[in-house]
C-alpha cells in the first residue's frame, strides 16, 4: 500500500475538518441569539383590526421598533375565539420573529372552553403583559335602571327579558355577563356580537339593555353622556370613573378579574432570545408616552416581570375554567 501516511493525513485532515463545521453550527444559535433582530418582527393579533385592543397594540408595535431598530408587522389573525391567530404563532419557527399579542380569552379562556383546541398552554412562553383593562357594567343613558341593584331587581322581575350584548361567545364581555346570571341567580339573554366595537354600538343604540363592556370600549361613551356605568370589575376603582363603585364593594364576588392583553413567544424559543425581547418589551412599557396612553385609553399599562406574568395566566385559566364548566359553556 503506497503512501499510507499520506493516507492517514487526509483522514485527519477530514475529521478536523468535520469538527470544525461541527463547532461553527453549534457557535452559530448563539451569534444569532446575539444579534437579535437582523430582520422585521411579526406581532400576531388573535383579533380583528381596528376594535378598541387593537389601538394599544400598534402603538406599542412603534415605540418597540424605534427601541430595536427593526420593523415591528402587526398582522391580525381573528377567526374562533382567537385560536386561529394563536395556533399559528404555535406553530411558527421558535426563533423570536413570531409573536403573539395574546388575551384573556385565546391564553386563558380557550383552554377550557374549547375542547379540540389547535394549540396548549405549553404551546407558549409569557413573557409580561401589555395592557389590562376592567370591565364596566353598562346600560343605555335613557334606561330607567340606574343601579346594579335596580338591574338586578328588574332581571327578576321579568325573567327573560333583559338582553346583554358581548363581544362574542367566551370573550370576557361574554363571561362576566354569566357570571352575573350565576351569581344574582337571574334569567337573561346573551345576544352575542363580532366584536367589541358592534357590541358597545348595541348597548348605546339601545338595542340590548346592559353589558359588561371593556373599559377601553366604553369609557368614551360614559364620559360623553351615551351610557351610564353601574359598576366595574377588578379590585379597586377604576381612576377615569372614580365615583363608580366596583362589583365586589356592591357585595357580588368573584367580580375581581380584569381583562389583559400580553406578550407570548413559541415554546422552544432561545432563553437569550426570550430574555432580550422581554427585556425591550417591559422597557417601552415603562416609557412616559406608553403609560398616558394606555391610561387615556381606560387600561393600565402592564410590563411585570414574566414569573408573575405565567402565574397571573394560570390563575385566569383555572378561575375562568371552573366558571365555564359549571355553566356548561362549551364552544366546541
Amino acid at each position: 500500500m503506497p503512501f499510507p501516511h499520506r493516507r492517514h493525513a487526509l483522514r485527519l485532515a477530514g475529521a478536523s475538518a468535520l469538527l470544525g463545521l461541527a463547532a461553527l453550527g453549534a457557535s452559530q444559535p448563539a451569534r444569532a441569539d446575539a444579534t437579535w433582530p437582523t430582520r422585521p418582527i411579526t406581532f400576531v393579533v388573535p383579533g380583528a383590526a381596528g376594535g378598541t385592543t387593537d389601538t394599544p397594540v400598534r402603538f406599542m408595535a412603534q415605540k418597540l421598533s424605534e427601541r430595536l431598530g427593526q420593523p415591528i408587522v402587526v398582522d391580525n389573525k381573528p377567526g374562533a375565539g382567537g385560536s386561529l391567530g394563536s395556533s399559528l404563532v404555535a406553530r411558527a419557527p421558535a426563533d423570536g420573529y413570531t409573536v403573539l399579542v395574546g388575551n384573556t380569552g385565546s391564553n386563558a379562556i380557550n383552554y377550557t372552553a374549547y375542547q379540540k383546541l389547535p394549540y396548549k398552554a405549553e404551546d407558549f412562553i409569557a413573557l409580561t403583559d401589555m395592557i389590562s383593562f376592567a370591565n364596566v357594567l353598562v346600560v343605555p343613558v335613557k334606561s330607567p335602571i340606574k343601579s346594579l341593584k335596580e338591574l338586578v331587581a328588574a332581571a327578576k322581575r321579568e325573567p327573560g327579558k333583559l338582553a346583554f350584548s358581548s363581544a362574542g361567545v367566551g370573550q370576557t364581555t361574554h363571561l362576566m355577563g354569566e357570571l352575573l346570571r350565576q351569581s344574582a341567580g337571574v334569567d337573561v339573554v346573551h345576544i352575542p356580537y363580532k366584536g367589541s366595537a358592534p357590541a358597545t354600538l348595541a348597548i348605546v343604540a339601545g338595542e340590548t339593555q346592559f353589558m359588561f363592556d371593556n373599559l377601553t370600549g366604553s369609557l368614551g361613551h360614559v364620559k360623553d353622556g351615551k351610557l351610564r356605568a353601574l359598576a366595574v370589575t377588578g379590585a379597586t376603582r377604576e381612576p377615569e370613573l372614580p365615583d363608580v363603585p366596583t362589583m365586589t364593594e356592591l357585595g357580588m364576588k368573584d367580580f375581581d378579574k380584569v381583562g389583559w392583553m400580553g406578550f407570548f413567544l413559541p415554546a422552544k424559543t432561545p432563553p437569550a432570545v426570550v430574555k432580550k425581547l422581554t427585556d425591550n418589551l417591559i422597557a417601552v412599557l415603562q416609557d412616559p408616552a406608553v403609560v398616558q396612553r394606555y391610561r387615556e385609553l381606560g387600561g393600565r399599562p402592564g410590563g411585570m416581570a414574566s414569573e408573575p406574568f405565567a402565574q397571573m395566566v394560570e390563575r385566569d385559566r383555572k378561575d375562568w375554567g371552573e366558571l365555564i364548566r359549571s355553566q356548561k359553556l362549551q364552544l366546541d
